[in-house]
């Protein structure tokens, strides 16, 4: 199992990518950089490559409303030029709240875009001439511009031809695509012990029409991590975060994560928390989540708990760890996960 962490959306990037750096020496496989309607990604990407010389380098998520297919294309493979190969694509189709309200896009057909961006991509990548029909019309036909638009392929020769893509999705039919098409998935607030019974038949159903070709899906998942007799009550800390999500990320009847949370079991809790984290009683939503899905969604505890949490998520598929360390040695935390997994 590999080890991977996430950039954070606040803070200075800079003196965030010095402590990526840091834990690259210590045995980092992959960063993952998040899009919200913060700063871009692939910028922080680029920065990322230019500082480091062997952690992968990953988008988590970009938003496949917020740019042309070909774009999206020419970034990962831009990325992965400067990057010698190190770049993996991370797509999503976030929420209509970001979508709509951030980037004036009307939230439709996601399941049907992704498919058809995932294609559209690989091809680009093969230095194909793209045409396309479908939620995607490229060229554009007569009547919905000026009739001038040509098949084209990418000028530029990629690096790799085939760059991992990876999916952030949650509910049955796109984790359902996601284990038919993508190299990889990025489930969030992901409890092992409860994923089979959540995930196990679209995850069934995507892979009995895998190409073999795309080798075994990878998934990425984890939570905060820290070790230490007297650290439980950091689990306290990933309080905000889950209520962000389960309470913030989205309207009544359209939070996937609120969704989510009442699939593990916590239904009157996800309700309460989207109650007072609506009526902007954050603090409130935060006391809301249940210590049993705090506990559950992350890595805090005793050296011999966090080996148990370990060997969970692994049963439960995990290929790639996902773990924000926190506490006052993030790298001596990274060097102590791998000297578990190796």
């Amino acid at each position: 199992m590999k080890i991977s962490t996430q950039l954070m959306y606040a803070g200075n990037p800079k003196e965030l990518i010095e402590h990526v750096v840091a834990l690259e020496n210590a045995g980092l496989d992959t960063v993952w950089v998040a899009e919200a309607y913060g700063f871009d990604s692939p910028t922080l990407m680029g920065y990322i490559a230019a500082k480091t010389s062997r952690v992968q380098i990953g988008s988590a998520i970009l938003p496949i409303y917020s740019r042309t297919p070909a774009l999206i294309a020419q970034t990962a493979a831009g990325l992965d030029a400067v990057s010698g190969g190190r770049a993996i694509l991370g797509l999503g189709a976030s929420g209509p709240q970001v979508i709509e309200g951030w980037h004036g896009v009307a939230y439709d057909k996601p399941l049907g875009r992704t498919r058809e961006v995932i294609d559209i991509c690989r091809r680009i990548w093969r230095r194909e001439v793209i045409t396309n029909t479908g939620n995607y019309n490229i060229p554009l036909p007569e009547g919905q511009g000026t009739g001038l638009g040509k098949p084209l392929k990418i000028l530029t020769h990629p690096v790799r031809p085939e760059i991992p893509i990876y999916v952030a999705s949650l509910g049955d039919k796109n984790v359902q695509m996601t284990a038919e098409i993508a190299d990889g998935w990025l489930p969030t607030l992901f409890i092992p012990e409860k994923a089979q019974s959540v995930w196990g038949q679209s995850l069934a159903a995507g892979k009995q029409k895998r190409d073999p070709a795309l080798g075994e899906l990878e998934i990425v998942a984890g939570g905060m991590l820290a070790i230490g007799d007297d650290v439980t009550g950091l689990r306290d800390a990933s309080r905000p975060y889950i209520a962000l999500y389960v309470g913030g990320m989205g309207a009544r009847g359209r939070n996937f994560y609120n969704d989510l949370a009442k699939r593990y079991g916590f239904e009157a809790e996800a309700e309460k928390i989207q109650e007072l984290y609506l009526a902007g009683k954050k603090d409130e939503a935060a006391a809301a989540v249940p210590a049993e899905f705090a506990e559950l969604t992350n890595l805090i505890g005793p050296a011999g708990y966090v080996k148990e949490r370990l060997q969970a998520f692994k049963e439960a598929g995990v290929t790639s760890l996902n773990v924000t360390p926190i506490g006052e040695n993030p790298v001596a935390l990274i060097e102590q996960i791998k000297e578990w997994l190796a």
